[in-house]
């Protein structure tokens, strides 16, 4: 991806491993139990010539913006050949952790490349014999390489493998013609081993001669499943002016949106190009459970303090919510009586708050908060940011929708509730976030 041949640029030091070249065997067992990645997601990603290492990819995890990391793990063509991160525990411990990776090869480029770099290199063959056999065994033989490498680093089957295809001259026809069929194979060899097929490559160029063969020539080519638009028009969608609107939709595309530059998050810097992902599906919280048989619910966009004497929904919440944590065992009934005051008492106190019957903000943003607190941010669709969303608008006032999908003002409710503490607004709900909102803290 442009530029590939540019080093990563870490601030901090790269961790001392013993050098390991892609492609060639590697101690430890790759993991039957990895994810098939990317999944369905919808959000933000970086690319970069080398794999980062795991203090890296630690600090980008908890202070980034990004879910999803393209790695180059294939092809003789790489700027960054050399991975001395890329190993079957660095791609476990990855997605162990949330992270969605965008597996890249980067082999043979088309015979009239307009990169000079590659004009030294084994390129695409363009002779039309036989509809372009010798390009066609190519793409199969990159395929068949690339699907050895990524099984003996745990990156499993149904995962999406990407070939990238710098910028060239798609005018001339035997180059034009020979770059389809060598992607046509690409992607036909990848759907015999199991795997997804994805292309990167430049707007004006790669994805527009696919997209000209999906339309115009029906048929006469199997596309990849997924397209990777290099399109550095800085717009945070998935759209293009060089591909039509209906071409991989929905969920089949990557936008790399911002071409290389560095940042900083955790302290640790990196040159990146920024994409943003719509793919698989998408990030899908899934229908939320009913509470206490559906006499309850949890969602409101304020949370105003309760007390013995009041009645209503917020009464039947904070009853239903004592009664999920044993703390309360009367009816769920929208009267906050004598017992549910006790029953707040006694959840006020294990919280470290003072005692007291009455449902304060405090209390609300502990009750509401309480539970499994892993990282999550933009993208991230689970029950986790369901409660996040909840105890934000009971701290903050946020007024947030409650949907379980981390969006934009969900972003912004978290920046302003790391501001009030004294934090680095990064956006990012981790343990900076979570321990204060599960002590109750406004």
């Amino acid at each position: 991806m442009a530029p590939t041949n540019r080093p990563a640029r870490l601030v901090t030091a790269l961790s001392s491993l013993a050098l390991l070249v892609a492609g060639l065997t590697v101690s430890a067992p790759a993991s039957a139990d990895n994810v098939a990645t990317p999944g369905g997601f919808t959000g933000y990603g970086f690319d970069q010539c080398l794999a980062p290492s795991q203090s890296a990819m630690d600090a980008w995890l908890h202070h980034s913006p990004f879910w999803a990391a393209g790695i180059y793990i294939s092809g003789a063509s790489r700027g960054c050949p050399v991975q001395p991160n890329l190993t079957p525990t660095w791609i476990r411990t990855q997605l162990a952790s949330g992270w969605r990776l965008l597996p890249i090869t980067l082999g043979p480029q088309a015979w009239c490349t307009t990169r000079e770099r590659y004009l030294h290199q084994k390129r695409i063959s363009p002779r039309p014999a036989r509809r372009y056999a010798r390009a066609r065994a190519q793409g199969r033989a990159e395929a068949a390489k690339t699907v050895r490498v990524a099984r003996r680093l745990g990156i499993v089957r149904r995962s999406t493998l990407w070939y990238d295809l710098e910028a060239f001259n798609i005018s001339p026809t035997n180059c034009r013609e020979s770059a389809l069929s060598f992607l046509h194979a690409w992607t036909r060899a990848l759907h015999h081993h199991g795997y997804v097929s994805g292309v990167y490559s430049s707007a004006a160029s790669g994805i527009r001669m696919l997209d000209d063969a999906r339309v115009l020539r029906r048929g006469t080519y199997t596309m990849p499943d997924r397209v990777w638009i290099a399109d550095w028009n800085g717009r945070r969608d998935t759209s293009s002016s060089y591909v039509r609107g209906d071409g991989w939709r929905p969920h089949k595309r990557v936008h790399q949106y911002v071409g290389g530059h560095n940042e900083t998050h955790g302290g640790v810097t990196i040159n990146i190009d920024r994409n943003w992902l719509n793919i698989g599906g998408g990030s899908v919280a899934g229908r939320e459970p009913a509470h206490c048989g559906g006499a309850a619910s949890f969602n409101f966009r304020r949370y105003p303090r309760r007390q013995v004497g009041d009645r209503g929904a917020l009464v039947r919440t904070v009853q239903c919510i004592l009664s999920n944590k044993g703390r309360y065992s009367g009816a769920i009934d929208g009267v906050y009586d004598a017992g549910v005051g006790q029953a707040v008492r006694r959840y006020r106190v294990s919280r470290g708050l003072h005692a007291s019957t009455v449902t304060s903000r405090r209390t609300w943003v502990a009750l509401l908060s309480q539970g499994a607190h892993p990282i999550v941010k933009y993208g991230s669709a689970s029950r986790a940011v369901r409660r996040l969303q909840r105890a934000l608008n009971a701290a903050d006032s946020a007024g947030l929708r409650v949907t379980g999908f981390f969006n934009g003002p969900t972003v912004d409710a978290v920046r302003a509730y790391q501001r009030g503490r004294g934090r680095a607004a990064s956006g990012v709900a981790n343990r900076y976030v979570w321990r204060p909102l599960l002590a109750g803290r406004l």
